[in-house]
């Protein structure tokens, strides 16, 4: 019987997690929260490699537990594993269809225009700072949280007066302690803003990213309002958690490690090395769900059986030594191999988001710690509290000392 390591699904010692997963090899025997048996590939080479791998595909209909009925529809993370028809759970010549449309709509042009709106927005967060009792402020709730979140309902169309509601919606998608009964509930509702918001767009179109989705064609071709929505709704919560995530952990990165802070403020590096050596060191991302093997497929000395589901467990790749050498453990924004990670993504499906992502944090990081150089935790790096999401490197709160000195 198959020796595996269990996730915890409380994410109590993430790092210490994922270095338990890369030791077990390149290819480690896992088990979801829920007691779902998968494998996940762990370090660097071995998964651009099966990102790559066409005999590893997206269509649950491959998985063999899902065929014989082991996976319950209420499973708290069905919604990450089924996600209904999009370009992320395709592959082949309807991915390349898919991406291609999606393409026209989320343009390198229409990224950069979001430039001077997520200037002025994190300006205004920022000037919102108020700091509570002890001059402590929760800087993920107050300005890392709402900038991404504004951010993409701006880009897509979506109403402010939903945003509320979306937050509760998705903290209960990521979540491995939804209860079951909750489960089919919020991916109906979630289902249901999006059709609602593809819907309002169809009657009225704008200039944001719904409407140029609904007009995108390829050789006459658009995509069906059902690949909207369930576009619309993978945009929505990569777009806003991978950035929430991104700026909170860049925040705790510079705050524990004062040497890099003091680099890239006396300007000897730049921002945006800060940004990708966090997606490096730790990555918001900590496991994608799900590709399935339609053969066997080896992976060093270990077999992914046909019919067996694999994930990529990106905590324990962006700290491969094989791929980062012997200080992959150390957060370095000097270091030569920082553009080598592969945190959003490789290969066909690659993170449609990752510019944008990229744009909120390199506008966000810099006017934060213009305002507020001395900025610190209020709290040792140690007592941060990672919320329940196997899939995200995710915090429940970010605790700082707002410091202008």
């Amino acid at each position: 019987m198959t020796s595996r390591i269990a996730l915890d699904p409380f994410v109590s010692d993430l790092d210490g997690e994922s270095a338990r997963l890369r030791e077990a090899g390149p290819l480690a025997a896992v088990e979801l929260p829920g007691g779902v048996p998968v494998w996940a590939v762990t370090h660097h080479a071995e998964a651009r490699a099966l990102l790559t791998d066409p005999r590893l595909v997206k269509d649950i209909n491959v998985w063999g537990a899902w065929q014989r009925g082991e996976i319950a529809p209420d499973w708290p993370l069905i919604g990450l594993a089924n996600p209904g028809r999009s370009m992320l759970t395709v592959d082949g010549a309807d991915h390349r269809r898919m991406r291609t449309l999606v393409a026209q709509a989320l343009t390198p042009r229409r990224v950069e225009q979001m430039r001077e709106r997520i200037t002025k927005l994190t300006e205004g967060l920022l000037d919102a700072l108020v700091p509570g009792p002890g001059g402590v402020v929760d800087l993920k709730a107050a300005f890392a949280y709402p900038l991404p979140m504004y951010v993409v309902a701006d880009l897509m169309g979506i109403e402010e007066s939903r945003l509320p509601r979306l937050k509760e919606l998705f903290e209960k998608f990521f979540s491995t302690q939804t209860p079951p009964a909750e489960v089919i509930a919020t991916l109906t509702e979630l289902a249901g803003i999006m059709a609602a918001t593809v819907a309002a767009k169809r009657a009225e179109p704008g200039d944001d990213l719904t409407s140029a989705l609904i007009l995108a064609s390829e050789d006459g071709d658009h995509l069906t309002d059902e690949e909207i929505v369930s576009t619309l709704q993978l945009m929505v919560a990569a777009g806003h958690e991978t950035t929430i995530s991104l700026i909170v952990n860049a925040v705790v990165n510079l705050s524990a490690h004062p040497e890099q802070r003091a680099i890239v403020l006396s300007g000897e590096a730049d921002w945006s090395a800060v940004v990708e050596e966090t997606l490096r060191y730790s990555t918001p991302t900590s496991h994608v769900l799900i590709r399935f093997a339609t053969e066997d497929v080896p992976v060093g000395d270990k077999v992914i059986p046909a019919g067996d589901a694999l994930i990529v467990s990106y905590g324990a790749i962006g700290r491969d030594e094989n791929a980062h050498g012997p200080s992959a453990g150390d957060f370095d924004i000097t270091r030569t191999t920082k553009n080598r990670h592969i945190s959003f993504g490789h290969g066909p499906h690659v993170c449609p988001g990752a510019a944008l992502s990229r744009l909120e944090a390199a506008v966000a990081l810099p006017a934060l710690y213009a305002r507020f150089p001395s900025l610190d935790l209020a709290i040792p790096a140690s007592e941060l509290r990672n919320k329940p999401v196997v899939t995200q490197n995710d915090l429940h709160e970010l605790p700082v000392h707002l410091t202008a000195d």
